[in-house]
């Protein structure tokens, strides 16, 4: 029994490591990261067609100077790309989260403003300040959405990530 103690740690270590990446759970669906492209793959997007077991349960809570703003209109879901996220970094000075005046978003030039991703856009009715998607694959989107409070619009942008089939709470 004694000669077996020199590996009983090693061993012990080893069946601890075992175990542990055993749970892990390998990245389902697209990530990435900090990569950015100006230009536009219709490659990239492909994994955003499939239908899925994931959602998103949202909501605007929006307020700015004790107002409270509301939802103007749809509110859109865009896959996240190299192109998108070099996209929405020249949009929103961001690639997680940004509320900015509308005319602000729309006087920033993007390069490449040919790319023509809007077939892989989703919209959904923002009623009472509320929205959902549903179907969605694994993967990561913005979520956009213009509100207001009776004056100049704001667009609201968030990253969010859909995972094992979960729904995901959003508040923007």
């Amino acid at each position: 029994m004694s000669a077996l103690k020199p590996f009983a740690r090693p061993l012990i270590a080893l069946a601890a490591v075992a175990s542990l990446s055993a749970c892990a759970t390998a990245p389902m669906g697209p990530v990435y990261g900090g990569a950015m492209s100006s230009t536009f793959s219709a490659a990239d997007f492909a994994w955003s067609e499939r239908s899925g077991p994931a959602s998103i349960d949202g909501r605007v809570d929006y307020r700015r100077d004790g107002q409270a703003f509301a939802c103007t209109g749809s509110v859109v879901l865009t896959p996240v790309t190299p192109y998108t996220r070099h996209r929405f970094q020249t949009l929103y000075g961001s690639t997680d989260r940004a509320a900015l005046p509308a005319s602000v978003v729309r006087s920033r030039n993007v390069p490449d403003p040919n790319g023509d991703y809007r077939s892989y856009v989703r919209q959904a009715t923002c009623a009472n300040n509320r929205f959902a998607y549903e179907g969605l694959p694994d993967g990561e989107w913005f979520v956009i959405a213009t509100v207001s409070a009776g004056g100049d619009p704001i667009v609201l942008m968030q990253r969010v990530q859909t995972r094992g089939g979960r729904r995901v709470p959003v508040t923007l």
